[in-house]
């Protein structure tokens, strides 16, 4: 997959300021592309990326989010634990004061079955994730649920769940 084919509009206008993206994979979890190819989306499009990289312990991953305080949280995962490892890690973050409304939301393989078809959005979603993006639902929903998201001031888009 090439960044330039991407459906996406362009990075953000001069005088706009990016949000401040922390991109993680979970415990389970060893890859390392789905993780490089978001970090170079969201920094394509003007945003500022920490990438927490694979194989992330829950409890460093809420440590290293309560510490930088970003405007969003993005959990990648492609081994197919994502449903699992997501619903525990989620109650975790939520339970940070400094966290309770930030922008979090999970997508990748989430499942071990196959095309999930949304199957998962819901448990999830009710678990604690703002949105949830599974891999058969494509990047354009990523997109437009972080282009709706302001800057520095943590607040949710309306409509955000996929």
């Amino acid at each position: 997959m090439e960044l330039d084919n991407h459906p996406c509009p362009p990075a953000l206008g001069p005088g706009t300021h990016g949000l401040d993206v922390v991109v993680t994979s979970v415990a389970s979890d060893a890859h390392t592309w789905n993780l490089i190819y978001l970090q170079l989306l969201l920094e394509e499009l003007g945003h500022r990326v920490t990438n927490l990289g694979s194989c992330v312990p829950d409890q460093l991953m809420v440590d290293e989010c309560r510490t930088r305080r970003p405007d969003l949280i993005v959990l990648s995962t492609v081994n197919g634990h994502g449903l699992n490892d997501g619903r525990r890690v989620i109650g975790q973050l939520r339970d940070c004061a400094e966290l309770r409304t930030t922008p979090i939301v999970i997508g990748g393989k989430l499942g071990i079955s196959g095309a999930e078809q949304g199957s998962h959005v819901g448990e999830l979603v009710d678990a604690g994730f703002d949105a949830v993006f599974e891999d058969s639902a494509g990047i354009v929903g990523f997109h437009d649920f972080v282009r709706a998201l302001p800057a520095g001031r943590r607040a949710l888009p309306t409509g955000g769940v996929r």
